[in-house]
């Protein structure tokens, strides 16, 4: 510290030039300028107050409007409807999870089953996206998981990495990603840097298109907010200068001493408000806007519904009421669920309770109970779901838009007999037999519900579509059919270079090659086609 000490008032010397003139007379105050310096500081005063005001009501409520948008297991069986009214009201969805191929690392596949291709032909995905869609709904990927292989772990290469994630966001025409970091993949740093060069080369990319792509982390959370695992994830997210959408609070399977156990609710408040100040920390030390407010509206909360993977922990009905009221007042941008598939209680006749399930919640609700109250957030809108079935039933030849070279089903015959779970396509749209029947055209009924109508609407078939390939049942070279030939059960043919078995005594009645086969026909088709029923179901069962 410089101390500096008082000092004497220098004396006049000769070396002043000029005679000593006498001090001025001091300056006089009129009235006039008295008053209108005070109004400027009154004013100056008033604005400041005012900025100082509206700064601080700014910074204390959020302006998000809350959304609701819960999570589908896309590989689970039974296959869920997520493209349906009458099985999700609220028309959104994340779908997980994108992870590695197991026999190739940088090969995106749903849950390490279905590559992208495989899983529009398994699982039908791009037309029950794009049916959502048609509805008014939306759809978004989420890559990771709890299970599985990460992409940015089993892909080294962020270019290659890259590419991977650009793969599903292009097939799928998303515009909102979901990065779900647990278990061990949460605690390598090398993935974390991976992914986010990666995701910030992608937003580089797309944003020269005009395309913004909204990016959200969803990370573990105990009472006391993310652990410093999740807190490095989201560092090196923004290190690489990715514009987050958010963090996504995992607020569940919390564990002793947090007391979940007692009230759920309540530990889960706890870890969104300690989540809250770690993600506005972290937004102020990158030098992004970090009022209050702006963290609550980079803030999402995903709750696991019912009994959680912690046994003693329930998150129930009643704590959902209070989940919906806290993100509405605080703005909290996003609340999602895990999952879509849990959400109805667990038990056919008698409600069974107190254990986990990926098809039911362990808890006492009506079906689609979580749903319904979730949908009470400002910004959800519920689906489109029109009951009503179509004016003029058709029957007869399918429309024009059913092309056989370009539907990847059978085109639907008033003729065929269809069993539960064929597959079928009718006036552009793929339909799905809910049991058997024979005559009923697809689009005449209802078709948004699995329990009013014999058809079950897929949604319309997918843009570069192309015939379904047989499999062939027998050698396809059998003596080719002739017309003028008697055939006698237990006799092969071959027509249009598929073979045949006749059923009984036959002459003059030509084979068809459509699918499934005519009943009443005295040939049985030795070949199967995509769209007869076959048991795909894998169930991965992710949290």
């Amino acid at each position: 510290m410089v101390v500096i000490q008082d000092q004497e008032p220098l004396a006049q010397t000769s070396h002043n030039r000029g005679p000593t003139l006498p001090d001025p007379p001091a300056p006089e105050l009129s009235w006039v300028r008295v008053t209108v310096m005070l109004v400027l500081i009154a004013s100056v005063i008033f604005c400041g107050w005012k900025l100082i005001t509206q700064s601080t009501a700014a910074d204390a409520k959020s302006n998000a409007v809350p959304v609701f948008a819960p999570y589908v297991d896309v590989t689970l069986t039974p296959t869920y409807q997520f493209q349906l009214p009458a099985d999700n009201p609220v028309s959104t969805a994340y779908l997980g999870f994108i992870v590695s191929k197991p026999s190739a690392p940088c090969t995106p596949s749903w849950g390490g089953y279905y590559t992208l291709t495989q899983a529009d032909q398994a699982l039908d995905l791009s037309a029950r996206i794009a049916q959502l869609r048609q509805q008014g709904g939306s759809a978004m990927i989420s890559f990771g998981g709890r299970d599985n292989s990460d992409l940015a772990v089993g892909c080294t290469n962020a270019a290659s990495l890259a590419q991977a994630y650009l793969a599903p966001i292009e097939h799928y025409h998303v515009t909102t990603i979901d990065f779900d970091i647990e278990g061990s993949t949460l605690a390598d740093q090398a993935a974390d840097v991976r992914r986010a060069t990666a995701v910030a080369t992608i937003q580089r990319r797309l944003a020269k298109t005009h395309t913004e792509l909204r990016v959200w982390m969803t990370l573990p959370v105990s009472d006391t907010g993310l652990t410093s695992q999740g807190v490095a994830a989201v560092r090196a997210m923004l290190a690489a200068h990715v514009t987050l959408a958010g963090v996504n609070a995992l607020a569940m399977d919390f564990g002793s001493g947090q007391g979940a156990a007692q009230d759920m609710f309540t530990t889960v408040r706890r870890s969104l408000f300690a989540t809250h100040g770690q993600v506005q920390a972290l937004w102020r030390a990158d030098g992004l806007p970090s009022s209050s407010a702006s963290a609550w509206e980079h803030l999402g909360v995903t709750v696991m519904l019912g009994v959680n993977d912690i046994t003693n922990e329930h998150f129930t009905v009643a704590n959902a009421r209070q989940l919906t009221a806290f993100a509405n007042r605080e703005g909290i941008p996003r609340v999602s669920a895990w999952s879509l598939n849990r959400d109805s209680e667990c038990g056919a006749a008698f409600p069974e309770v107190g254990f986990v399930s990926n098809t039911c919640s362990g808890v006492l609700q009506t079906s689609l109970e979580f749903t319904h109250i979730f949908s009470g957030l400002r910004g959800t809108t519920t689906a489109r779901n029109d009951d009503t079935p179509s004016s003029s039933p058709v029957q007869g030849t399918s429309s024009e838009a059913d092309n056989p070279a370009t539907s990847p089903y059978p085109i639907w015959q008033p003729s065929a007999a269809y069993v539960t779970g064929y597959k079928v396509v009718w006036q552009g749209d793929i339909y799905e037999a809910n049991w058997w029947s024979q005559g009923t055209a697809p689009g005449s009924v209802v078709t948004n519900s699995t329990t009013s109508s014999p058809w079950l609407l897929i949604g319309p078939v997918p843009a570069g579509s192309h015939a379904p390939k047989p499999t062939l049942l027998a050698p396809a070279a059998q003596p080719v059919w002739q017309a003028t030939n008697v055939y006698r059960a237990g006799q092969r043919v071959s027509f249009d270079g598929l073979p045949y078995q006749a059923r009984w005594y036959t002459q003059g009645d030509q084979p068809l090659d459509a699918l499934p086969g005519n009943p009443s026909s005295p040939w049985e088709p030795l070949f199967t086609a995509p769209g007869e029923p076959t048991d795909t179901g894998t169930g991965s069962g992710q949290s």
